[in-house]
């Protein structure tokens, strides 16, 4: 994999049509959109595909699948985020067994632990890892937000980069400017909104979740960003400000952003909208809404 891992790295949803059964037509035609679209790289089984709720066998599976439909083309890394640290090897020898090309880490979700802690984890889990590995800060999902000296110390350990899902602008300027003199180190911004200034400011790409509906939008935004193209990004940022309005705040449920972005898919023909347990998929009320925005968006992109 070439370093810095840069541009737009869509957080992949998982295409399923049960609980233990992925679409795999749904999930090669969202690849095959992706890659047409431009984007420099796939994330496998971060929060937006909902690694979480899925077995491991199912885990396994989308893996292998990914690795065979996208064949080397672009770089894919793989959550192996787990409440174990077992569970966590398990997932990246299996990437690393099936040809992928590295792995994320966050923080264990269930047990409040402290930097320390996350510090010592990282040091046994580390020499164990087969594959190049990317830090995931998550501390909406993760009981802790970490430091810059816990980041540090992951660089030490040979990450590659950091993808930052605070939604703390401050706390991604602070990493820009901590790690502004190692260029291979990617500064990567998980608020797709914080784009532009991740990139401006010395950053590598966003791992955008609306990518997976309009990559071409999210790949000519990171492109206008590293052109200083200020009136391009307007444009291009008002656009993705009407997704987050249009897709990812329909309904009142917190699950609504994953709901969301598969129910859109589904509407626009690319794979199946079901959603794994706990979350449920939206109603026919909410389908009709969403099928409504995104022939606005679509008309907004063309």
């Amino acid at each position: 994999m070439k370093l810095p891992l840069c541009g737009i790295i869509p957080p992949v949803i998982t295409p399923l049509i049960n609980n233990d059964t992925l679409d795999l037509k749904g999930l090669e035609k969202l690849i095959e959109y992706l890659i047409s679209g431009g984007v420099h790289g796939l994330f496998m089984l971060g929060t937006t595909g909902e690694a979480t709720s899925l077995s491991y066998a199912l885990r396994k599976e989308l893996i292998k699948r990914t690795s065979e439909f996208v064949n080397n083309r672009i770089p894919v890394v793989v959550g192996i985020t787990d409440t174990s640290l077992e569970g966590s090897i398990e997932i990246a020898e299996y990437t690393a067994k099936v040809g992928l090309d590295g792995v994320v880490i966050a923080p264990p979700y269930y047990l409040p632990i402290s930097q320390e802690e996350m510090r010592e984890y990282l040091e046994v889990m580390v020499p164990k890892l087969p594959l190049p590995f990317l830090m995931y800060d998550m501390p909406g999902c993760t009981k802790i937000h970490m430091s810059l000296g816990t980041i540090r110390r992951a660089k030490e350990l040979g990450a590659i980069g950091v993808k930052d899902s605070s939604g703390d602008m401050n706390y991604l300027y602070s990493l820009l400017q901590e790690f502004k003199d190692s260029p291979n180190f990617s500064i990567i911004a998980g608020t797709e909104l914080f784009l532009p200034e991740t990139i401006l400011h010395g950053g590598h790409g966003a791992v955008a979740g609306g990518a997976n509906l309009f990559p071409k939008l999210f790949v000519d935004l990171y492109n206008a960003s590293l052109a200083k193209d200020f009136d391009k990004i307007k444009i291009l940022r008002e656009k993705m400000i009407m997704i987050n309005d249009l897709i990812y705040n329909v309904g009142k449920n917190n699950s609504k952003y994953i709901k969301g972005i598969k129910c859109a898919l589904s509407v626009m023909d690319i794979c199946d909208d079901y959603v794994a347990w706990p979350i449920r998929r939206y109603g026919e009320e909410e389908r009709m809404k969403i099928r409504q925005n995104v022939q606005i968006l679509l008309e907004s992109m063309s």
